[in-house]
């Protein structure tokens, strides 16, 4: 989707997403020691809203406008502080070394546009820190629940872990959760890796 479409789809209501931390994202951070974070692809913040409220330090990036407006707002009600970027993450280049967590959760773009993301994202790791990407799976197209219609926007967790040549892989599997009303459960990639202290 272009940003135009986010943009839109973001005002259509007060949160497109849940307000709560993704699940995946608490069980796999939830012990790391704060530090900090950049959030790729953050919509409406709620990953980053709740990496701030347990003390990291982070920077949060989308190209929605729409979405990282709201994302201030709750920001300020909750008290906390996030550093808001607005930019496309084709043209953003994070600081390398830099973070010891990157998240990269539900970004789904063309295979050439992933790899050029996550190569950032991967380069932006610090020493002893972590990259964690959930998404949807490729086989959530057929025997999921919703997520892109379009297979060429999804992928598999050897997809991933190949595409992350310079970081130690943690885990690369195959997620499931169910969505509030969906009828089966939403099939995800699950990625934790690390780069060696």
């Amino acid at each position: 989707m272009k940003r135009e479409d986010w943009d839109r789809r973001y005002a259509e209501r007060e949160l497109v997403w849940s307000a709560e931390p993704n699940r995946f994202l608490v069980a796999e951070t939830e012990a790391l020691p704060p530090g900090r974070a950049l959030d790729l692809a953050c919509g409406e913040g709620r990953s980053a809203l709740w990496l701030a409220e347990r003390g990291w330090h982070v920077t949060a990036v989308d190209y929605s406008g729409v979405a990282l407006e709201k994302a201030r707002r709750i920001a300020e009600r909750r008290g906390v502080a996030v550093d808001w970027v607005l930019a496309d993450l084709l043209d953003y280049e994070p600081e390398a070394g830099a973070f010891g967590l990157v998240l990269v959760l539900y970004l789904h773009v063309s295979g050439d546009e992933r790899r050029r993301v996550l190569a950032r994202a991967a380069a932006a790791v610090a020493p002893g820190g972590t990259l964690l990407l959930v998404g949807h799976d490729l086989t959530n197209l057929t025997a999921g629940w919703g997520g892109p219609s379009d297979a060429s926007l999804l992928y598999t967790p050897d997809e991933i872990a190949g595409e992350l040549p310079e970081l130690e892989l943690v885990k690369a599997e195959r997620v499931y959760r169910r969505p509030e009303d969906a009828e089966r459960d939403a099939i995800d990639v699950l990625v934790r890796a690390r780069r060696l202290a």
